[in-house]
């Protein structure tokens, strides 16, 4: 069993390198997925509101600590979602959330999207704020913010964001925005870091893989990892999620990773937060 290496968030808190992404997995599987990730050694499990999952989320985590697993040593996200912005809306919305998981605490609370056409995402990181003070919640953040959005953030209110999820993988590397978070101490988590599996074609990393031994999703994810990126991805698989996290007994060289690198085209493989509004 493999186990993603701790990163130390902003604010002292500790989250998995690599965590088990729920895009997408149906509610009637999303308890024996997570049951399968922790299993393999997952330890962070990414959900949201709008996955319509937690309740599996939750289920599983529970059935975790009532057999091997101590609470502390799981991660939980999950996100609010666009039609629950606003101050109240956004604290009547995470009470919902925590009924749904079943869970007495939340570790990492994100807001989903900025919808800066509404302009409600200060008063709706506010009420995360007062979620983290009251204990309720372990570290905040956002997901899909760019710089803009962040820099408004970062000027009108306390808690700097401890992660910002964005999409990112070797077709879309936002160097720009990775940047930005390194200098405000914001880590950067990367959901979809396969392109919803489009980067498994690309040749270059098919030609890593092939000298290494390894998938070419192990070859991106581990040029996520010694890039300092968190990352999320999701298998449905016991294989799959397995091979997901078997990506720390090799490296890449610097050779290696400048090819990556260069692999970077501004790609959005899923919704891009310029047209989200």
């Amino acid at each position: 069993m493999h186990t993603a290496p701790s990163v130390t968030l902003n604010n002292g808190v500790s989250i998995g390198s690599v965590g088990y992404g729920l895009y997408k997995v149906p509610l009637e599987d999303s308890a024996q997925l997570c049951g399968l990730a922790l299993e393999a050694g997952y330890r962070t499990l990414d959900t949201a509101a709008l996955y319509a999952n937690e309740a599996g989320v939750g289920q599983a985590v529970r059935a975790a600590t009532e057999e091997w697993l101590e609470r502390e040593d799981i991660f939980v996200t999950s996100k609010v979602w666009n039609d629950s912005h606003g101050y109240g809306a956004t604290l009547a919305a995470f009470e919902t959330t925590m009924a749904t998981l079943g869970l007495d605490y939340l570790d990492l609370y994100l807001i989903h999207w900025p919808c800066p056409d509404r302009d409600l995402y200060i008063p709706t990181y506010k009420a995360l704020e007062k979620l983290y003070h009251d204990g309720r919640v372990r570290a905040i953040g956002v997901s899909n913010f760019e710089a803009e959005h962040l820099e408004r953030l970062l000027a009108e209110t306390d808690v700097v964001p401890a992660v910002n999820q964005v999409e990112l993988h070797p077709w879309l590397q936002q160097r720009e925005l990775r940047a930005l978070h390194d200098s405000a101490g914001i880590h950067t988590q990367a959901w979809s870091p396969l392109a919803r599996g489009q980067v498994l074609a690309d040749p270059v990393l098919a030609a890593l893989a092939a000298a290494h031994g390894k998938s070419v999703a192990q070859i991106a994810l581990r040029w996520h990892h010694q890039s300092g990126i968190l990352t999320v991805p999701k298998a449905s698989s016991a294989a799959r999620i397995a091979e997901n996290l078997n990506i720390f007994d090799f490296s890449l060289s610097a050779e290696e990773m400048d090819a990556v690198a260069d692999l970077d085209r501004g790609h959005h493989s899923g919704s891009n937060p310029a047209l989200m509004n």
